[in-house]
């Protein structure tokens, strides 16, 4: 695997895939930035939501279960010194299906979390990691209505 960051001007670069797609990273404007990219720091938190969330779908659907729809939102916190790594990080997903196992969702992120994710796995050498889990049964949406 092999990635890239180019610097373009002023805090700006253009970060580069080795699968061809690319992304534009900026700083904030008060550290020289002009606020037209992502923050790299963000990135590693999308990084991170994209990585369990796959694995999450995949486990799910491996195991047979009818997954609609997976939303992970992260939300954390850094320290105030340097290196200002992550210090906690919460992890909320929002899995709806049909006929959709509270269980075996709850095994699939359990599993991401201490074997797949290698994002999570590295991020939680520093950081105090935590999880809620909001299962949707379409199924049982639609007999309420």
């Amino acid at each position: 695997m092999k990635a890239r960051a180019k610097w373009v001007e002023g805090m700006a670069f253009m970060g580069e895939a080795g699968s061809g797609h690319a992304v534009m990273m900026d700083g904030a404007p008060e550290y020289g930035g002009r606020n037209i990219g992502i923050r790299p720091m963000e990135m590693l938190l999308i990084g991170l939501a994209g990585c369990t969330g796959f694995d999450v779908v995949q486990i799910l659907r491996k195991g047979r279960e009818s997954v609609t729809g997976c939303e992970v939102e992260v939300e954390a916190e850094r320290a105030t010194e340097d290196p200002k790594v992550f210090t906690k990080i919460h992890l909320a997903y929002r899995i709806t299906g049909r006929g959709l196992s509270q269980a075996k969702a709850e095994r699939a992120v359990t599993l991401s979390k201490e074997k797949y994710c290698s994002a999570s796995i590295m991020l939680g050498a520093t950081a105090e990691m935590s999880y809620t889990l909001d299962v949707i049964d379409e199924l049982q949406k639609v007999a309420a209505e």
